[in-house]
């Protein structure tokens, strides 16, 4: 069965999740089926980064089985916003 494509695991996460912000990045280069995702959603608040990481593939699901290797990050809104801010330094 062939790998999902970016665009598929962009829609699955934005939807499960209710995620503001979804970022998939396919690395054919590393093999077939490797990706990097970088998700914001509200559900991430008060979880720790393995239990983010659990939500992100419990909302794969099916998606999960045709997925070779998966690198996450997980932010909430609010951690992605302070990241967006400029240094005062």
């Amino acid at each position: 069965m062939a790998p999902p494509t970016a665009e598929e695991l962009r829609e699955r996460l934005r939807e499960r999740l209710q995620a503001e912000h979804v970022e998939v990045q396919d690395n054919p280069q590393l093999c077939p089926g490797s990706f990097r995702v970088f998700v914001v959603s509200g559900k991430f608040r008060g979880l720790k980064t393995l239990q983010r990481h659990r939500l992100v593939n419990e909302a794969l699901g099916e998606e999960l089985g045709r997925i070779h290797a998966l690198e996450q990050k997980t932010l909430t809104p609010e951690q992605w916003e302070e990241q967006q801010r400029p240094s005062l330094a």
